[in-house]
């Protein structure tokens, strides 16, 4: 939360947009604080559009790599494969309905300003409200089950939303969403390697995990690794590492080295679009690391297939 010395003109211009908070008395200057207020009805709204928008529509970024892969891919039943998915994104995208009948478990990634009050409702059920809205009346597939092991009970709006917030400095708030498919999902995992593993070992395993997933995920897939941190850093590493637009590597020389050595190898493979052979088995692979401890060296790998669905929004 900023504290400035305001005068009267410029308090009366924002007064709309910002709240009085507090006078913070320093010696004799008194400081005025402000913060500015959204509404969680607001917060509602974006949520059920930007999930309306993921499940409806294609990312650009995947949908020009998809176009480019069929241009080279060399099997004849790949490329009709890629054909058909670029087909599927565009009816999807002209009628406004599902890419996938899988529309996904519902993430929302959030950042936070610091100097952001939301008013008027709670954060995380204006999210919820959000998602439910979105599938119930956008007519999504609703895939949620209230109890994982035992009742297994659908709650008939696909919520609640895995929710993940970041605070950070600022008066905005980044809604970043995405609609995760589970056949993919499931082929993703984690291992604690040991330092000594080093390069070759996170390669081995990341490049093992695709290559074992086989057409299990709906291949072309992204691959999405988070190295570094602890066990649960490491997932949620990978799953933000799925966010990144397909063609844009990290902005570390050797972990986009890293990414492009690990593409290849997947893509020597031969499953190819659909598990059906061909040389178009991964768009992309996309690694976040963070520091971690002397003596560990976590690494996720979260799979998404073809329809990698997320959309974005700053308030």
């Amino acid at each position: 939360m900023s504290s400035k010395k305001m005068t009267e003109p410029r308090r009366s211009a924002i007064k709309k947009e910002l709240r009085y908070v507090a006078i913070l008395r320093i010696g004799n200057n008194s400081e005025v604080s402000y913060v500015r207020e959204i509404k969680a009805e607001v917060i509602q709204n974006t949520v059920r559009d930007l999930f309306l928008q993921a499940n409806y529509f294609i990312g650009k970024d995947v949908y020009d790599k998809l176009k480019e892969q069929c241009e080279i891919e060399e099997s004849p039943v790949g490329k009709s494969v890629l054909k058909q998915i670029i087909e599927n994104d565009e009816i999807a995208s002209k009628e406004q309905i599902p890419i996938c009948q899988d529309t996904g478990l519902a993430v929302a990634f959030i950042e936070l300003g610091q100097e952001v009050l939301i008013v008027d409702g709670d954060f995380n059920e204006a999210i919820n409200q959000g998602v439910r809205e979105a599938y119930t009346k956008g007519f999504l597939r609703k895939s949620v089950v209230s109890d994982p092991v035992f009742d297994r009970k659908n709650t008939k709006d696909n919520t609640p939303a895995i929710i993940h917030v970041k605070i950070v400095p600022g008066d905005k708030v980044k809604i970043t969403v995405t609609a995760k498919g589970i056949g993919s999902e499931n082929m993703s995992s984690l291992k604690m390697l040991k330092p000594a593993d080093g390069v070759e070992g996170v390669k081995k395993f990341v490049v093992d995990t695709a290559v074992n997933a086989g057409p299990n995920p709906c291949p072309p897939i992204i691959v999405g690794v988070g190295i570094g941190g602890t066990m649960e850093m490491a997932a949620i590493l990978s799953k933000k590492a799925l966010l990144r637009p397909v063609g844009q590597y990290n902005g570390d020389l050797r972990y986009a080295q890293l990414e492009d050595e690990i593409l290849q190898e997947i893509n020597k493979s031969g499953i190819g679009p659909g598990g059906l052979g061909g040389r178009t088995t991964a768009l992309a692979v996309n690694i976040e690391y963070f520091p971690t401890h002397i003596a560990g060296l976590p690494v996720a790998v979260n799979i998404c297939c073809h329809a990698s669905r997320h959309a974005e929004k700053v308030i």
